[in-house]
């Protein structure tokens, strides 16, 4: 049997000497982690400030553009294997691994895993390892001098080498350029064979599930070999004669038990187990994986309204309520299964199905295919390649053939995997963004998107669909971003136009849309030393990476709500705008289903502290928005909606059981005086959508700056609000109510009675104890009407202060 050995222990890092090393980090041998990075040992070492605080990110521009070595020694106990292996999942990403002062191979890709065969070089006592890595940007610009440069939209290298692209930096992330071993690094000893790679190809057709495992082994010798599976009490295995260096497995299991998206069943899931065996029985490698039986297709066929996107899962169609999902961190070591599996929750409680991997970030850890198998969110996976026009010259095509072989190949069996996408608007960039008159018929990607890549999936992983592009509109004839066909990105909203401008389409399918906002208090207090906090200050500058960031903002603010008298205000406001701006797009969207077959909201998360587009910070804590797609989000959804000139309800069930039950609409005064009213009978079958024109009365006030409509329909789902008017315009009657502050276990309940209207109360708690949480937020009541809030803190919180600006903050509360 095989030996694996992890070598983690013992690491030192150090700079090359170079004129751009710093004068106290010349000579200094510092402990490193692996797996880790540089950033990070150099943080540990006291060597240099935190990356994230205020603008120290500008002084550490250095550590890319310098040599680090990482070494390490160790002891090996020398047996009869014929082969040992050093196997290094990750190195990022230009790399010289010598084992006793002989090198044993270069790398240049961080998105690959690399293989050395060292069994002779290995000494009985003690060993010395080392990776040194070459400065990235000096690879980088060697090969755009080389090839000619390429647009892209910042002005780095980053298309140019085959590493994470946001770690040269992005219009939410910092410009931190990494390296080091960051992922595992270890030996594996063998001998006869070994199972260098396990692909299984798992399939469900007419309630029979088929699991087509594709091993490929590498041997030490010629020897006939076996490869035996067994999954869900099925066994089966095949000869593989003397020489041979490929396998395939069949297992046939009759009704299993299948895997669906989270809200349309359970995810079950069964071991693979795989075992490699020599001619006399000795089992000679193993592996073990868990996999699901579903089925999944992308409905494409074009109909009267276009080119349909429409993902089916167990010949279900599932409406995706999708979230773009960017790297964690800066820093891959700092994000661990225990950080994926909170974040993976937040997104579960916001209602969201499917994490779009995108492909300026890195494929990730096994821990984060391995949860959205667990939870049942479904993952579209990118080839990492966004917004730049890519060489296709070598290395880079063999390094990204490589790259997407061994990724495919990794990924292959997850259930939680149902499409592959080739790119990030590089499609979209060649047509629109003025890149064919530089590139002047150079290679852009064209090739990888249209040719190699599909034909890689179709080759390794056929049960899962391939899209050449995000957006992408399914012919090279038509526009790559025409919301009539295919997929999506609307990005004029938050560059140009207001965010009432999403009722301007019905779109297919919704890839990337997004607005802006500043990250929680706790977390800008945390990040910014700047005093006093305001838009404009120096630390809130540098952490809003969008071009023009801060007055798209205002205009935002200018567009709907009442003027910030201050900071305060402002964070509030701009919170909520990005809030209120997706909600309404998200409801506009389901609004038009099946037409529209799903959105992706542009951004889940953050890698630092930032003003982004996200839902959840860079310290993990929910903005309002994360509230906002909870209810925009609901399997379950009523809104008000424009329609033909007037108003509609319409009433969304993303569940399996029809939604049958009474509701009523009532237009009323904001002091809380009834003006008209209408009862429906609704009747919304399941995975379905009704629309019911709303009467005259009710779609025209008396008073459009002091009325509104209220939708009911009971527990079934929560209320609509409609608002004829913008909060800047609307007459509202100074804020008042009574709250009452009672303990309640970790942490405490306040109830709130409103005297008055109340428009989007919310209870910002991490404004005294950075820890606390809120059950809910944007809750608006009318007069008489009570929410309690639910706050989970580690420290005693004052009553009066939860009560009171700016904790407790309401939109009527500024006039």
């Amino acid at each position: 049997m095989s030996r694996r050995t992890l070598l983690h222990e013992g690491w030192t890092l150090r700079a090359e000497p170079g004129p751009a090393v710093p004068p106290e980090i010349a000579g200094v041998a510092v402990p490193a982690t692996v797996p880790g990075c540089v950033h990070t040992d150099l943080l540990a070492g006291g060597l240099i400030p935190d990356p994230y605080r205020d603008d120290n990110e500008n002084r550490l521009t250095w550590i890319g553009r310098i040599d680090w070595v990482y070494e390490t020694a160790f002891s090996w106990r020398p047996g009869d294997d014929e082969r040992v292996d050093l196997v290094c999942a990750g190195l990022d990403t230009v790399a010289t691994v010598t084992l006793n002062g002989v090198e044993v191979g270069r790398t240049e890709n961080q998105h690959r895993s690399y293989r050395f065969d060292v069994r002779a070089l290995l000494r009985p006592d003690t060993n010395t390892l080392a990776v040194r890595f070459d400065s990235p940007y000096r690879y980088a610009e060697a090969h755009r001098d080389r090839l000619g440069d390429r647009p892209n939209a910042y002005p780095e290298p980053f298309h140019f080498i085959r590493k994470t692209a946001c770690n040269f930096g992005w219009d939410w992330g910092p410009t931190l350029v990494t390296a080091g071993i960051w992922r595992d690094i270890g030996l594996h000893a063998w001998s006869t064979a070994r199972l260098a790679s396990v692909r299984p190809l798992v399939t469900v057709v007419d309630g029979v599930g088929r699991v087509e495992l594709r091993a490929e082994v590498e041997r030490a010798g010629d020897e006939p070999l076996t490869v035996r599976a067994a999954v869900a009490g099925v066994t089966a295995e095949i000869a593989v004669p003397a020489g041979e260096r490929t396998a395939v497995v069949t297992l046939t299991v009759a009704d299993p038990a299948l895997w669906w998206p989270i809200g349309y069943g359970d995810q079950p899931r069964y071991d693979l187990d795989v075992s490699l065996h020599a001619i006399d029985g000795r089992e000679l490698d193993a592996e073990s994986r868990r996999i699901g039986f579903r089925s999944v297709r992308l409905d494409t066929t074009p109909d009267a309204h276009g080119t349909p996107f429409a993902l089916h899962v167990n010949d279900v169609p599932v409406w995706v309520k999708g979230v773009n999902w960017i790297p964690d961190d800066a820093f891959p070591n700092r994000v661990t299964r225990d950080r994926l599996a909170q974040r993976f929750g937040q997104a579960a409680g916001a209602h969201v199905n499917l994490l779009r991997v995108w492909g300026g970030g890195r494929y990730e850890s096994d821990d984060f295919y391995d949860l959205a198998d667990e939870m049942g969110l479904l993952v579209q996976q990118d080839f990492l390649f966004a917004c730049a026009a890519y060489p296709e010259e070598e290395p880079f095509r063999t390094e990204v053939e490589a790259e997407a072989r061994g990724q495919v190949t990794r990924l292959a069996g997850h259930p939680s995997l149902v499409l592959w996408t080739g790119n990030n608007e590089n499609i979209w960039g060649w047509h629109d963004w003025d890149w064919q008159e530089p590139l002047a018929g150079r290679t852009w990607g064209r090739g990888y998107y249209l040719e190699l890549l599909p034909a890689i999936v179709g080759e390794l992983d056929p049960t899962v669909p391939y899209w050449p592009g995000s957006p992408w509109s399914g012919s090279e004839e038509l526009h790559p971003n025409d919301p009539a066909h295919g997929t999506t990105h609307i990005w004029d909203v938050w560059n140009t136009d207001d965010y009432t401008r999403y009722r301007d389409y019905v779109p297919r399918f919704v890839a990337e849309f997004g607005y802006q906002a500043p990250p929680a208090y706790a977390t800008l207090r945390r990040a910014l030393s700047d005093e006093p906090l305001a838009h404009d200050s120096p630390g809130m500058t540098h952490h809003q990476k969008a071009a023009d960031g801060d007055r798209k903002l205002r205009r935002g603010l200018d567009a709907h709500l009442p003027p910030p008298a201050g900071f305060d205000d402002w964070h509030y406001l701009t919170q909520l705008n990005q809030a209120r701006a997706i909600q309404l797009g998200v409801e506009h969207f389901r609004s038009h289903r099946p037409v529209c077959a799903g959105t992706v909201v542009w951004q889940l998360n953050d890698c630092w502290p930032v003003t982004s587009w996200s839902a959840i910070d860079g310290d993990g804590r929910r903005k309002p928005l994360w509230y906002a797609l909870r209810r925009a989000y609901a399997d379950r959804l009523l809104s008000v909606q424009p329609r033909d000139g007037g108003l509609a309800l319409v009433a969304v069930n993303e569940t399996a059981e029809a939604w049958s039950g009474p509701a009523t609409v009532t237009r009323l005064t904001v002091t809380g005086e009834p003006r008209a009213k209408t009862s429906v009978d609704l009747d919304v079958p399941a995975y379905s959508s009704v629309v019911v024109a709303l009467p005259a009365e009710l779609a025209r006030p008396d008073d459009g700056r002091a009325e509104l409509l209220v939708a009911d329909a009971g527990e079934a789902a929560e209320r609509a609000l409609w608002f004829f008017a913008e909060d800047r315009d609307v007459r509202w009657p100074a804020a008042e109510w009574d709250a009452v502050v009672e303990p309640a276990a970790g942490g405490r309940r306040v109830r709130v009675t409103a005297r008055t209207v109340l428009r989007d109360l919310t209870l910002f708690a991490d404004r005294l104890d950075p820890a606390a949480q809120v059950d809910r937020a944007l809750v608006t009541l009318l007069p008489g009407e009570s929410v309690t809030f639910t706050v989970r803190a580690t420290r005693p919180l004052d009553a009066a202060a939860l009560t009171s600006r700016p904790v407790l903050r309401c939109v009527n509360d500024l006039t």
